[in-house]
């Protein structure tokens, strides 16, 4: 007998006069903005100008989009090209359905163009998004949570999830694997381990995005295990758990074979004041070059959300 369950909102829609707020949507744009602000202050810890992180959020939130649905679309096709699909459906996103690995190709696609714009060096972005991307993926898990969507096997755990009738998958069931909080809890577990290691020890640009990369993977694989809504197979596993598995393997890969240089914290003396000279413009490793400074409107920015320096060590170009 199951003593509790996670109930389901009866609408994933809030009207305000004639105006849908939808939940889903709204839970995206919740997500965006705790990436944009940990983001923010992560690039001024690290030498850059403050609004960088909104300006390539500009550009990486519509490419991600498009690229998620375009995943979703590709990897879900019957429900929009089979027997009894409707094609049109294919643009209705606020209906849910976007597949996280084609957001972040279309993600890092913007963020690649805006870096380009802005003459920041890639990498030394990458670094300093992935623990706010990864808390934004956790904050916007819980859109599937108000459309009912995406809920792992049948199950009668204390915490499985209620799914109403018009919703269920199994006819006649109605408690199931909540993946959803599963994969919200692991994401705020990835984004503290990120922060714990990029305090604790200094690695070569584009790392830390890596390291994000490998251990969002390893959540996500059993994760995607566990559900059940219709999804293409590949040698008796589903598409995402082969992708999830590729991309698990490429990370780590990339983890031992990388060899970039190092971007330890900039501090700035309180003499000096804020930043004036857009150093990231022209593709210069702001944090070697300007070793002896800090953020002066956020002192604790390099300690709080990026690497802090190991005391009696000399900051190295490379390692």
């Amino acid at each position: 007998m199951v003593l509790a369950a996670i109930p389901s909102p009866s609408t994933g829609v809030l009207h305000v006069g004639p105006i849908p707020l939808r939940a889903y949507a709204f839970m995206i744009i919740l997500g965006v903005l705790v990436a944009i602000v940990v983001t923010d202050r992560r690039l001024r810890a690290r030498g850059q100008q403050p609004g960088l992180a909104a300006d390539a959020a500009a550009w990486a939130v519509p490419f991600g989009i498009v690229g998620a649905r375009i995943y979703h679309v590709i990897t879900s096709p019957d429900a929009y090209f089979g027997a009894g699909g409707h094609p049109l459906d294919a643009f209705k996103i606020w209906h849910g359905g976007l597949g996280i690995w084609g957001g972040v190709a279309g993600g890092a696609l913007g963020v690649w163009l805006a870096c380009r714009h802005r003459g920041t060096p890639f990498g030394l972005f990458a670094d300093a998004a992935a623990p706010g991307l990864v808390l934004a993926q956790a904050v916007g898990r819980w859109g599937n949570w108000f459309n009912q969507e995406l809920y792992g096997r049948a199950t009668d755990l204390p915490w499985a999830v209620r799914i109403d009738p018009g919703h269920q998958l199994v006819a006649g069931v109605s408690l199931y694997h909540p993946t959803f909080l599963y994969e919200s809890l692991w994401d705020v577990g990835v984004a503290g381990v990120l922060l714990w290691v990029d305090r604790r020890r200094r690695l070569g640009r584009g790392k830390l995005f890596v390291l994000y990369v490998a251990l969002y993977t390893a959540g996500r694989g059993w994760i995607e295990a566990l559900r059940i809504d219709e999804a293409h197979t590949f040698l008796g596993m589903r598409l995402n758990d082969w992708v999830s598995i590729v991309v698990f393997v490429v990370a780590v890969t990339a983890m031992v074979v990388l060899r970039r240089p190092v971007d330890p914290p900039a501090t700035v003396g309180p003499a000096q004041g804020p930043l004036t000279a857009d150093a990231g413009s022209q593709g210069v490793d702001t944090a070697s070059s300007d070793a002896g400074s800090s953020d002066a409107g956020s002192p604790n920015a390099a300690t709080d959300f990026g690497p802090q320096p190991v005391p009696g060590e000399v900051p190295q170009s490379g390692r």
